[in-house]
């Protein structure tokens, strides 16, 4: 058991491991080849992977605000660069009182293994109709959510040189979405933290600093007022930091957590944390960094992958002006060409997405520059191809 439980946790990031299970997979596979080819505990209906000739077929959900200019700009980089990526886009109705736009954009998930979304509003307030984010990460089984947020250069900032990664527990916690009314004007809303998950994301934080040199896990938690769910989650840290005896193993309560992040964001590696907390640091730390426009995040599952901004901000107030910041959907991107195995185009994107921005200073108004959506993206394209040159001559 403890074996087959190893190869179900093991990480989408780690490249070059040893699976332990009745069919190991090559170290050479791709991340994506990974999730489809090594058996995992947890059984999905099976539909066939869409990959045709080394081309993938990626399931693109635009969402609201800025999600589809954004989308837009994603399209003409990979025309550009070439990348052997064929989008499958699925609009979703914000407004529909029914989840079948949800369902379909979920089936072609599964076809297509990995998806690349905006933020996806949900408008409709009728209980019966789900949060169109919260349902595709517990229907598809993603439990881990990870932001590396790292400084750009070329971003004035008040602190310098950060470089954390935030792993958060993706399906439940206060996000379970199980609310009711016990008497009236009294709302209950359960919070749901259990050992497996929280085992699960654990393991995963844990190999993710093991395989990628990290020196510390911290875990982020309120045990001391949610004693029971808080504190099977930290318990279940402390237990499997045993485990890793080369790696340092702290906690901290959130609030102190968060004043830490702005005061002495340095003293952070890796952090782990449930649902709730998870989405309220990374918007601190992508403030801390720049703003909602830069970072990108990482949805992992057993057999899924779904690649996003890092804040899940729509931006519905400056969409179709020209002023939206393109970076963070660029580098969510460049993290699903990475995952599925497109290396040469993933370096390509990310040098040219980094000289645009530490080089050549392009930025929109959000990080203190004067470009529009499209100069940016230019810039992107341009850099590409004087890095694709200099790679053929060199």
């Amino acid at each position: 058991m403890a074996v087959r439980l190893l190869s179900r946790l093991v990480l989408p990031e780690i490249r070059g491991t040893v699976y332990s299970s009745s069919a190991a997979a090559p170290a050479t596979l791709s991340d994506f080849d990974v999730q489809h080819k090594t058996p995992v505990i947890r059984k999905q209906q099976s539909i066939p992977k869409a990959q045709y000739g080394g081309r993938h077929a990626v399931s693109m959900l635009p969402g609201g605000g800025i999600g589809p200019e954004c989308m837009s700009y994603v399209r003409d980089i990979f025309n550009y660069i070439g990348a052997p990526v064929d989008f499958e886009v699925v609009d979703i109705d914000p407004n529909v009182d029914n989840d079948d736009d949800v369902q379909y954009a979920i089936t072609t998930i599964k076809r297509n293994g990995v998806g690349i979304k905006g933020n996806i509003e949900t408008k409709s307030e009728a209980a019966y109709v789900t949060s169109r984010n919260v349902a595709l990460r517990n229907e598809l089984d993603m439990y881990a959510y990870v932001l590396n947020c790292k400084s750009y250069p070329g971003v004035s900032t008040r602190h310098k040189d950060i470089d954390i990664v935030i792993i958060r527990q993706n399906t439940e916690g206060e996000y379970a979405m199980l609310e009711h009314e016990s008497v009236r004007g009294v709302i209950e809303s359960m919070k749901v933290v259990t050992a497996s998950n929280s085992e699960r994301v654990a393991r995963f934080a844990f190999e993710y600093a093991k395989r990628n040199g990290r020196k510390k896990v911290t875990t982020v938690h309120k045990a001391n007022i949610m004693k029971i769910s808080d504190g099977l989650f930290l318990e279940t840290s402390r237990r499997l930091a045993k485990e890793y005896p080369d790696i340092e193993h702290n906690d901290m309560i959130i609030d102190n957590c968060c004043m830490q992040l702005v005061a002495r964001p340095h003293q952070f590696d890796v952090m782990l944390m449930t649902n709730l907390y998870g989405s309220i640091v990374s918007n601190v730390v992508c403030g801390i960094l720049g703003g909602a426009g830069l970072l990108s995040g990482r949805n992992y599952g057993d057999n899924y992958a779904v690649f996003e901004p890092g804040t899940r901000n729509t931006g519905t107030a400056i969409a179709g002006k020209n002023i939206a910041n393109p970076i963070a959907m660029i580098n969510a991107s460049v993290d699903m060409l990475e995952h599925l195995g497109h290396r040469y185009h993933a370096d390509l994107l990310r040098n040219a997405v980094n000289r645009t921005i530490n080089v050549d200073r392009i930025l929109t108004s959000d990080c203190g520059g004067t470009a529009s959506s499209t100069d940016v993206v230019n810039a992107i394209k341009e850099n590409a191809n004087l890095i694709a040159n200099k790679l053929h001559l060199g």
